[in-house]
């Protein structure tokens, strides 16, 4: 028997992860997470995960620094990270996107930093 199950989650009671990422809704193999209005800083730190990110700017601009390639990313852009590949991002004008990570970014603890 397939899986009927249905899920809505609001994103104004979504927790908070320490990125400042907001979970939204999670199956069992893939997830989806909201940046909200980041604001423009400095690189981080370049990270690897262990899941396959998707994602789609809404409204901002930033840069996605992804094994040597820079990929400048504005409203109406949307982008791949492999899993395992070596990036960091640059907000450069508040950013909002949305991410969907696979497998989920948030079980066995794969988006911590």
């Amino acid at each position: 028997m397939s899986d009927t199950t249905v899920k809505k989650v609001s994103s104004t009671n979504s927790p908070t992860g320490e990125m400042g990422q907001k979970y939204l809704v999670a199956g069992k193999s893939i997830s989806m997470r909201l940046w909200d209005s980041e604001q423009p800083e400095d690189l981080k730190p370049e990270e690897t995960r262990e899941y396959e990110t998707i994602g789609y700017v809404i409204k901002g601009k930033a840069e996605l620094h992804l094994e040597g390639q820079v990929v400048k990313l504005e409203a109406g852009d949307s982008w791949l990270v492999p899993k395992g590949a070596s990036h960091t991002y640059k907000i450069i004008e508040s950013f909002t996107a949305i991410e969907a990570t696979s497998p989920p970014a948030r079980i066995h603890e794969r988006d911590e930093p």
